[in-house]
């Protein structure tokens, strides 16, 4: 009889992962930075499928939607919440080193990739601009000179299906050629209860193609080509929970108005209300619906005589927080092409030059219910006696035959008779960067790594939002001033969009529009002394010029006329703003020799991040109209971060500990002021902690544990 021994402790160690978190290759344990780090095994083994799933696997990140298309992914408290076109998010997030500052990485799925890679705090230095709470950078597989292929099949309820894919094909001595995708198709975890369909489905692919060229040992390129394409009825935000506020019993102790049997001072008490209430999401009421009376198609409403009081009275929200009630399936729609052409050229055995372009043309379409849940009542068929025209005579009759049977023909949202609300958000963006780097790997004491970058992104697109109640009412005006309810020309007219899909003609609906022009160069360089074997000292700045513009369009909802309308007057055609700063970070990395430790890296930086400033959305103008400041002010960051990597138990763990203080001054921040987003600053203190460890105690079997801490404080 035969004994099995048991494995040995060196058969179980750890692999080291190798990165570029500091744009050059290290093992993940020897780079003096808080990053987390995965392959593709890991991806896969972890469950972590995209971007949003990082939240399972690193401390101190936390992933949201935004309401308008864009995402807030978070490290450390630090992300993105301002809402304006000329806006940048705190995180950076990066494909193989070059940014991309309009990306479907947080819709699409890993796949082939070599490893994702996490860097927790300010990044200014070497991946520059907006990463002030850190980077996300993915790294792609490259081709390699030896023929290799992949293929995995997927299935899971709700119909799910997913194919992955590989092949590598080696083209003489000095190409290969590496061609992968990825397919995703499942129906929708809950249901539109209006038309009886699947809620939130996905229909998305990838490709990506990567031509490598490797003429020498010192001289290596490579071509890319990564597209993504969705169409599908993704919801671009959940369900909204709301404590209906009937608006205050009075004001100051005097009361409405008891005229019109009690219908005007109904009308004003809606007039005070917020909608919603400030309650716990936990209260019986939390899945009740807004007041319309609040909003500004309610007041619409109101005025034409359309509504008599709150559209959704008595209306809850079904419990089931994936179900919907949308007069019509979400529409979402999202196609990317990347492109880039990268050189790494090792131009003597010390110095190595790298080039690196990056395009992306990136187009985004999305259509939903703006408040995802019916009417409990209709329009009136004859209208509410209190409106704007009462007085005109007739006016009863009048309503009659433009709204039969209280049916509003609004073109974009579809003929009904109640209260119906849609909006649509939509970016249409192309992105160049070009960055050069020189870096050195000397045998002295001394190395750096130089560069720099320009970057040139444009974008345009619409947030528009369409009610019926906003039409009616325009095609009452306009029958009056001009004959027409539907006119399209010039002033006295409020020209009515006739089309389903708008096309800016009209002034019936409000329509957020600027396109935006962004210029951006830096010249960065960090130095590296090697001061003993086991201690290293790091210093680095960074220099940067970001150049902003926006053309200056004010909100055209309701100003007679036809198309975009100009800017408000007495402000510039253009509006533009200009922020140069230097920023960069100073520490050290020691590598002690521990009896308790197989190996230790104990490292303390201070670091200086910036995020740029920028124009606030247009307003509408209009006489005794307030609107918010043209500008917000960039946002700084000064972070102290303490940290320690160990491996230990013959290699089988890694432990790793970081502690941090960030003081933040300026952080970006939304409200609405007159219907449009409005960013501030504020400032803020964060300190938090994280703990990273690996232990695999037998091969085949592996112990992962992530905490993060965090404590904030707004000033």
């Amino acid at each position: 009889m035969s004994s099995v021994a048991s494995p040995a402790w060196s058969q179980n160690v750890i692999q080291e992962l190798v990165v570029t978190a500091q744009k050059r290759e290290e093992a993940l344990q020897d780079v003096p930075i808080a990053v987390s780090a995965f392959n593709q095994d890991t991806l896969e083994k972890a469950k972590i499928d995209g971007g949003p799933n990082l939240v399972i696997a690193v401390p101190n990140v936390n992933f949201s939607k935004g309401n308008f298309t864009g995402y807030n992914f978070q490290i450390r408290g630090i992300g993105s919440k301002l809402v304006a076109g000329s806006g940048d998010a705190g995180t950076g997030i990066h494909l193989n080193n070059a940014p991309l500052l309009s990306n479907n990485l947080f819709e699409t799925e890993f796949y082939d990739v070599e490893r994702v890679e996490v860097l927790r705090g300010p990044q200014g230095t070497l991946y520059g601009r907006n990463a002030t709470g850190g980077v996300v950078n993915m790294i792609t597989a490259k081709p390699i000179d030896e023929f290799e292929a992949m293929i995995r099949g997927e299935v899971g309820n709700y119909n799910t299906m997913k194919l992955r894919g590989m092949i590598n094909v080696p083209l003489g001595d000095q190409f290969a050629l590496r061609v992968a995708g990825s397919w995703l198709k499942r129906d929708g975890f809950g249901d539109n209860l209006v038309t009886g369909n699947d809620a939130d489905d996905r229909d998305l692919f990838g490709t990506r193609t990567t031509l490598a060229f490797n003429p020498t040992d010192t001289f290596h390129a490579y071509f890319l080509w990564d597209h993504f394409d969705e169409d599908d009825n993704r919801s671009r935000i959940g369900k909204q929970f709301c404590t209906k506020d009937l608006g205050p019993s009075n004001v100051g102790g005097l009361g409405y108005s008891a005229a019109a049997g009690g219908l005007i001072g109904q009308i004003q008490r809606g007039l005070f209300s917020q909608g919603c209430s400030a309650t716990s999401l936990y209260s019986a009421g939390a899945l009740g619906t807004v007041n319309s009376q609040a909003t500004l198609g309610g007041l619409f409403g109101a005025l034409g005589g359309f509504q008599t009081g709150d559209a959704y009275a008595g209306k809850m929200q079904t419990t089931n927080v994936r179900d919907i009630e949308s007069t019509f399936d979400p529409i979402y729609q999202s196609t990317t092409d990347i492109y880039q052409f990268n050189v790494d050229w090792d131009l003597t055995d010390e110095l190595r030059l790298t080039w690196l372009t990056s395009y992306t043309d990136f187009d985004l379409y999305t259509r939903q219910d703006y408040n995802r849940y019916v009417p409990s009542n209709s329009f009136n068929t004859s209208p509410n006696p209190v409106n704007a025209f009462a007085a005109v005579p007739g006016y009863a009759a009048i309503y009659a035959a433009l709204f039969p049977g209280g049916v509003i023909n609004d073109a974009q949202n579809k003929p009904f008779n109640r209260f119906t609300t849609s909006d649509i958000s939509s970016a249409y963006t192309k992105g160049w960067s070009q960055e050069v780097r020189l870096q050195s790997a000397y045998d002295g004491p001394f190395n750096f790594n130089v560069g720099g970058i320009m970057v040139r992104y444009q974008a345009t697109g619409d947030y528009y939002v369409m009610f019926n109640t906003g039409t009616g009412y325009y095609q009452i005006n306009n029958l009056f001033s001009t004959g027409n309810p539907n006119c399209i020309g010039a002033a006295p007219c409020v020209s009515i969009d006739p089309n389903y899909e708008p096309n800016r003609v009209g002034r019936n609906y409000y329509d957020a529009y600027g396109p935006y022009d962004l210029r951006s160069h830096a010249f960065f360089g960090e130095l590296y002394w090697q001061a003993t074997d086991t201690l290293k000292f790091t210093g680095g700045l960074r220099y940067t010029v970001d150049d902003k513009e926006v053309e200056n369009h004010q909100v055209n909802l309701g100003i007679p006329g036809v198309g975009i309308a100009g800017p408000i007057p007495g402000t510039p055609d253009i509006l533009h703003v200009e922020f140069k700063e230097t920023t960069g970070r100073i520490g050290f990395d020691w590598k002690p020799d521990l009896d308790f430790t197989d190996d230790t890296l104990i490292y303390a930086f201070f670091s200086r991040g910036y995020k740029a400033g920028g124009l606030n959305s247009p307003c509408s103008g209009g006489q005794g109209v307030i609107c918010g400041p043209p500008t917000f002010d960039p946002e700084f960051i000064n972070a102290y971060e303490i940290g320690t990597k160990n491996t230990v138990l013959d290699g089988t763990m890694t432990l790793n500990l970081t502690a941090f203080y960030y003081d933040y001054q300026g952080y970006q921040v939304s409200k609405i002021v007159n219907r449009a987003s409005t960013n501030e600053n504020i400032d803020a203190k964060i300190k938090g902690v994280e703990l990273e460890t690996v232990w695999q105690p037998l091969q085949g079997l592996r112990l992962n544990a992530q905490i993060g801490w965090l404590d904030t404080e707004i000033g």
